[in-house]
């Protein structure tokens, strides 16, 4: 789709999707509701949507055949490939009544999903309450983003690297074009668009900042809001430093069964009007608990996802509440894992949205690029007796929206990706003077 289309639906799908007159008052309306709720009727509100959505998630070709009763605890928990294999099992709507989506795919591996419109505009509206708790209104805020937006092909450096949308309330940047020399071009758009918020991922922010400060630069942004990573202490001072802002980071899924916002200073919650949480003890140590997240979401009835267990892992103070942090009630330290996806370009840019390559690839199992120079990539890929040249050439092109001209990539198949120390198979391994 060209760009000036893909803006287009966006601003459409803002005002008629995300932000459907139908639905997101009676939303926002219901949240508030929640929040004037003492603790016990917030539980019973919980429960009562939980048993709604599990008397859907019944109806499913998958729900048929894992049985279970209206308790959460009777249901089986649900792995990635279970979705992987057989996504439609889940769905309980048309395909014409919903919203289509995949996963990020951090391992190499997306899903394919269905949203209900009622969910997609429960998403927006957990966003826009976030953005009004720093003093700002969602409907009118200019927003900058600096994530995996593809503006230009990699290989043009000529600016401009970013793109006016949503009738001129939001700034688009391709980030996989920022490096020393394009950072002024970067910095004097934010300065002429003057946003009230970015939405960035937390390497994208890193980096900008960065190279601000070596420049001697500064700005004011009210707010800046991340996603996708982990976002460090250090980033977060890096960006109050660069753009006197505050910096808010949260926390959830394209599968959409958890919610978390905090920040590295102060902790994060989970909110348990958006899903429920179960967190599963994995190890203890002198500092902190290390748990499970498994969320059950409770928004989304063309394609509800039970007991889902989302890969993600959550620190918290040792000898907390597992149970209140599940709820809400007690905060939790940081998320762990979500970060590095990155590769270096020769230019030193920083290639983010990696995990949008292998999407939609016919027969790719699973992937992992390996980066030891700044010229070259190896694409390792676990894959079915189907991937055959056609898929390899469909690789190339989505590799090439990301890739500048000046990096080669070469595809090996395998049947076992490299390891890190955890025993966890990540996306992108550097070894670029010894870090990975």
């Amino acid at each position: 789709m060209a760009l000036t289309s893909r803006l287009k639906v966006l601003a459409i799908s803002d005002r008629l999707i995300r932000r459907n007159p139908l639905l997101y008052r009676t939303i926002q309306r219901e949240l508030a509701a929640f929040e004037r709720l003492d603790a016990d009727r917030r539980r019973k509100w919980q429960l009562h949507r939980l048993r709604a959505l599990l008397k859907i998630a019944g109806r499913s070709a998958y729900g048929k055949r894992a049985g279970g009763s209206g308790f959460l605890g009777d249901r089986p928990i649900l792995e990635k490939a279970s979705i992987r294999q057989d996504p439609e099992s889940f769905s309980v709507s048309p395909r014409w009544l919903t919203v289509g989506a995949t996963t990020s795919g951090t391992t190499g591996t997306p899903l394919r999903l269905q949203r209900s419109f009622r969910s997609v505009v429960a998403e927006q509206v957990m966003v826009d309450r976030m953005v009004a708790s720093a003093g700002l209104n969602p409907l009118r805020c200019r927003a900058a983003t600096l994530r995996g937006d593809d503006i230009k092909p990699i290989g043009d450096r000529t600016p401009p690297f970013w793109r006016i949308a949503n009738g001129g309330h939001r700034l688009v940047f391709s980030s996989n074009h920022l490096d020393r020399e394009s950072a002024t071009h970067f910095v004097a758009a934010l300065r002429r668009y003057r946003p009230d918020v970015i939405f960035a991922y937390p390497t994208a922010l890193e980096q900008l900042c960065t190279l601000m400060l070596q420049r001697g630069e500064r700005m004011h942004v009210p707010l800046t809001a991340c996603s996708s990573e982990v976002l460090s202490k250090a980033t977060s001072d890096l960006a109050r430093e660069a753009l006197g802002t505050r910096i808010i980071g949260y926390y959830g899924q394209a599968e959409r069964v958890a919610w978390a916002q905090g920040d590295p200073d102060n902790g994060y919650y989970f909110d348990p009007t958006y899903a429920v949480v179960e967190l599963r003890p994995v190890e203890s140590d002198d500092d902190a608990d290390t748990y499970e997240v498994i969320g059950t979401g409770l928004w989304n009835r063309a394609m509800p996802l039970v007991r889902y267990r989302t890969g993600d892992q959550i620190k918290a103070p040792r000898g907390s509440n597992a149970v209140a942090i599940a709820e809400g009630r007690e905060r939790f330290t940081t998320i762990v894992g979500r970060d590095n996806d990155y590769l270096v370009a020769p230019s030193g840019a920083h290639l983010i949205a990696i995990n949008h390559i292998p999407r939609n690839v016919p027969h790719l199992v699973r992937a992992q690029f390996v980066q030891n120079s700044v010229h070259s990539v190896t694409l390792l890929v676990i894959a079915t007796p189907g991937f055959d040249d056609q898929s390899r050439r469909q690789l190339l092109q989505q590799a090439s929206v990301k890739f500048p001209p000046s990096m080669d990539i070469r595809i090996e198949t395998t049947t076992q990706l490299f390891r890190n120390r955890s025993g966890k198979a990540p996306l992108v391994i550097r070894n670029l003077d010894g870090g990975t």
